[in-house]
């Protein structure tokens, strides 16, 4: 679903927040909030962005620290290729209309990025979230998601079902107060 007054089509939501809808139960995705990084004819790519696995690069492989990334958190990126770890880095600056995105980024590149830019947010991201032809846009037009212009502040700043709240609310409304209810009404 399309937040109201958005000129974003299905066909333009690579750097978009895809914010799962509140009455999408898949636990893969329930609550998730997708940087979306490719979305052509062929499929689309995103990772799950609020989803810490508790866990930091150097946990994962020591191989990390001689790029100075140890302490890199750890995302559950998606069901996709969890074997795999994808780095990104990004940086929201208020001086600075936008949002920088670097995605794919090897260890080198990394390292080399933290150095030019100490204020870089960098994260890790174990799999991804990937839709073959057609997929994501059924999805869509079945309303499993909301499509958000990016919040790079809240994307840095906030964490877990805060950000996904924080970001469904200023997007629509409606859809961030049902955010709210508890997960199992019947048990209140």
């Amino acid at each position: 679903m399309l937040p109201e007054g958005s000129d974003k089509s299905a066909s333009s939501i690579a750097g978009s927040l895809m914010l799962a809808h509140p009455q999408l139960k898949d636990p893969n995705f329930m609550r998730s909030v997708i940087l979306m990084t490719a979305h052509e004819e062929e499929g689309s790519l995103g990772v799950v962005v609020n989803k810490a696995s508790g866990m930091v690069l150097g946990e994962i492989d020591a191989a990390f620290a001689d790029f100075g990334l140890e302490q890199v958190p750890l995302y559950i990126g998606g069901p996709v290729s969890s074997d795999q770890v994808l780095l990104a880095a990004w940086k929201s600056d208020q001086n600075f209309v936008g949002f920088q995105l670097f995605f794919g980024l090897d260890p080198a590149s990394a390292k080399a990025k933290l150095e030019e830019d100490p204020l870089l947010s960098i994260r890790a991201f174990r799999g991804y979230a990937g839709w073959g032809e057609g997929e994501l846009e059924s999805e869509l037009s079945g309303n499993a998601w909301i499509v958000s212009e990016m919040d790079g502040a809240a994307l840095s700043e906030l964490e877990g079902d805060s950000l996904w709240r924080h970001v469904i609310m200023k997007t629509n409304l409606e859809l961030g107060l049902m955010s709210l209810a508890p997960d199992c009404p019947e048990e209140n």
